[in-house]
């Protein structure tokens, strides 16, 4: 008979990365302002094995026009949160998620206007 034993601890990898409660609060909280300025339409979530991922539509079935991104392997050197645009540029980067999505906040400022 052959055992095999997960390692527990701080060492222990999760299955996928995925945002908790607070970090959806602040994504959603985000989100809502620019769907109800009819900047946003749709959006998708991803928990994937090293990051995940929150991607904006302005239309359903078209590429996302930003992604924000966890990444935890990340959180000691850049920062674990990015927004990402369409064109694959990072665009803010950092380890406190109010700050990194701040960079959205100014495009909805100008949007209004």
């Amino acid at each position: 008979m052959v055992m095999h034993f997960q390692p527990t601890g701080p060492q222990t990898q999760p299955e996928q990365v995925a945002f908790d409660r607070r970090e959806l609060g602040v994504i959603l909280g985000l989100y809502g302002r620019f769907v109800a300025a009819g900047e946003w339409r749709d959006y998708g979530i991803s928990h994937l094995r090293d990051v995940a991922v929150f991607a904006v539509f302005r239309r359903t079935a078209e590429h996302p026009i930003y992604r924000i991104e966890k990444r935890p392997k990340l959180r000691d050197k850049q920062g674990q949160y990015s927004v990402i645009g369409m064109d694959g540029q990072i665009l803010k980067r950092g380890h406190d998620l109010k700050t990194v999505l701040r960079v959205l906040d100014r495009k909805l400022i100008r949007a209004v206007e």
